[in-house]
């Protein structure tokens, strides 16, 4: 599986902060962390747009180094991502994730 896969099943290299991040475009992360800080209502600054994805060595946000509760689970079961985990099918932690999002689960049974 792709590294850039996160433990989730979403691609890493489609979301902004990545992209912001590799490209170093300021006017993406702040756009995104506009949006992000409504979406959560939580004070999200541009600054806090950085990643390099979740499975790689590397800057993260905030979010997915320290409160994503995905990745910890993954990382506290020893896991490459969330498809090899055994309770996959019944997970409530990366539910929400899959059954709204097709390709997560895609990337996850791949």
């Amino acid at each position: 599986m792709r590294d850039m896969i996160a433990y989730c099943g979403l691609d890493c290299e489609k979301c902004d902060a990545y992209l912001a991040t590799i490209n170093d475009d300021q006017t993406l992360r702040e756009k995104t962390a506009k949006l992000w800080a409504e979406l959560d209502n939580a004070p999200i600054l541009p600054e806090h747009i950085n990643c390099k994805g979740c499975r790689t060595d590397g800057v993260k946000t905030v979010f997915c180094e320290n409160l994503c509760s995905i990745r910890q689970c993954a990382l506290k079961k020893g896991v490459a991502t969330c498809g090899d985990c055994l309770n996959l099918e019944n997970c409530s932690t990366v539910g929400a994730i899959i059954s709204n999002n097709p390709s997560a689960l895609k990337n996850l049974e791949g």
